[in-house]
């Protein structure tokens, strides 16, 4: 796969299928983009596990954060790297050489690593790069269009509405808490 451009159906797709996420450099810094997607992705509905070995066994978010994958209670549908690229290239080795793969691996803005990428889909798993998890939900779902941001979707279908204050969803399986 050429990791230039993605089809909406295989984000949508990833995006709709990831039940749980583990979160490679989450933050407990409020300003910081890991913290915000963390939340964001929480408030979706997903599991979402912080790992940071600087913060294992405190919480974030009211979640426990791990201090590596292997600590994980389970193996994640998906791993989100906020690392740099070189970093993210370790954590890919980990995760082939630990031989708990997720569905996906997930690499944040401005994170490339296409070896390390090749290694995993080699492995059988999808990979999506330089790509934020929370914008992309946002765009799928027409959440981003309330901020003026041009999402590049246009449909005559209504958003599936979901609970809570204007909350929309990319799928119908979607649920904030399941």
């Amino acid at each position: 796969m050429t990791h230039d451009t993605y089809p909406d159906t295989y984000i949508r797709k990833i995006l709709d299928e990831t039940k749980t996420i583990a979160m490679v450099g989450a933050s407990a810094n409020t300003v910081r983009p890991s913290y915000f997607v963390l939340k964001y992705m929480l408030a979706k509905g997903y599991d979402v596990w912080p790992v940071n070995p600087g913060q294992a066994g405190n919480e974030i978010l009211g979640q426990t954060v791990y201090a590596s994958l292997d600590d994980l209670p389970a193996v994640p549908d998906m791993v989100d790297i906020f690392r740099n690229s070189d970093a993210a290239g370790q954590v890919v080795d980990g995760i082939i050489a630990f031989g708990r793969l997720p569905k996906v691996i997930w690499m944040q803005l401005s994170v490339r690593n296409d070896e390390a990428a090749k290694r995993a889909e080699d492995a059988g798993v999808k990979v999506v790069m330089d790509r934020c998890p929370k914008i992309e939900y946002g765009r799928l779902s027409g959440e981003i269009g309330w901020a003026g941001v041009n999402s590049r979707t246009l449909s005559s279908k209504r958003p599936v509405l979901k609970a809570g204050f204007q909350h929309r969803g990319i799928g119908r399986n979607r649920k904030p808490g399941n």
